[in-house]
């Protein structure tokens, strides 16, 4: 019995260390290759890298939902955006406080509240099946629409373009000629990207799944609290990083951006390729604690425009009990 769960906790560092290098992988091969086509920078900001730095929380949920765990999928999406607003906000004002402008509070929190929740009335058949991805994924095309235009116009707040366009920067814009990879290097690494995206969620969901059968505990909470937390990591890691530079911005537009993305693009993809059964827990406890994280943002935000030291620990706080009680 020990063996078993040794070998699950080993299953899930081994996941979460893939998925990280799955990701790095696929985003900088499909970046060099996107450049390499005269692809704008902007376009592929909003696209490649976009979905790329959501890779790992895509692969876990597909395979979760292959897998036969939809608990662990729709924990997975639930999850990750609480510990995006809980673990990784907190932690991040914790190194310094981070701060933010009216527009930014004004329309992309709201919008990302609204995404958010969206997952309630379409659940109300007990299904997120191949009839809701199509709209959730043009919610989602209309927004980088809206994108696009205010970015060329000038109007696109920071936070959002730190989110969007600032990662693309960051690994190189507009080079020389000279500095491109050959095209068969950046295939390579596309293809090694997807191998160890697919190995790397395939492995983690099979320790967590493993973990909730020992321990009885429901596949919900495993996916909502350890797989949630393991596809997250690398987006803690950079939030710390970037509130230790005082990049604000990069912070709040890569978490509020990604809760976003984990609703529209990855709950959309998923059940298109596999309906996705609803559990009556999730929407009657944790989509609200969600919702609560998310709707949170607004007089934190609003009242000063930034997220204080004192808030750091309020959310850690909350988003500490939440795990706990899902435990007990």
């Amino acid at each position: 019995m020990l063996a078993r769960v040794l070998l699950d906790v080993a299953l899930i560092a081994l996941g979460i260390a893939l998925l990280y290098a799955g990701g790095e992988l696929l985003v900088g091969g499909a970046t060099a290759l996107a450049r390499r086509f005269g692809v704008s920078p902007l376009v592929v900001g909003l696209t490649v890298v976009a979905f790329g730095t959501s890779s790992p929380e895509l692969a876990a949920t597909l395979v979760a939902a292959f897998a036969g765990a939809p608990e662990v999928a729709i924990g997975n999406v639930l999850g990750s955006n609480v510990a995006n607003l809980g673990l990784i906000l907190g932690a991040a004002a914790l190194f310094h406080p981070l701060t933010s402008e009216f527009k930014f509070i004004a329309r992309e929190v709201p919008f990302m509240i609204g995404a958010c929740a969206l997952m309630l009335p379409l659940a109300w058949n007990g299904v997120y099946g191949r009839g809701d991805g199509p709209l959730l994924l043009a919610c989602l095309g209309v927004y980088l629409v809206v994108l696009v235009r205010e970015t060329r116009s000038g109007r696109l707040p920071p936070q959002v373009e730190a989110e969007f366009i600032g990662e693309f920067g960051a690994r190189g814009d507009a080079p020389g000629a000279g500095d491109l990879k050959p095209a068969w290097r950046s295939l390579v690494a596309v293809a090694f990207g997807i191998a160890l995206l697919a190995g790397g969620a395939q492995v983690l969901v099979e320790g967590a799944v493993g973990i909730a059968r020992a321990a009885g505990v429901p596949e919900r909470v495993v996916g909502i609290s350890l797989v949630a937390l393991g596809t997250s990591l690398p987006e803690l890691a950079a939030a710390v990083v970037a509130a230790l530079r005082r990049e604000s911005d990069i912070v709040l537009g890569n978490l509020v951006g990604s809760n976003f993305f984990n609703v529209l693009a990855i709950l959309g993809v998923t059940s298109i390729v596999h309906p996705l059964p609803v559990s009556p827990a999730a929407i009657a406890v944790d989509f609200w604690v969600m919702m609560a994280f998310a709707v949170a943002l607004l007089p934190i935000l609003g009242l000063r425009k930034r997220v204080a030291r004192f808030e750091g620990v309020a959310l850690l706080v909350a988003y500490a009990v939440y795990i706990v009680w899902l435990y007990l």
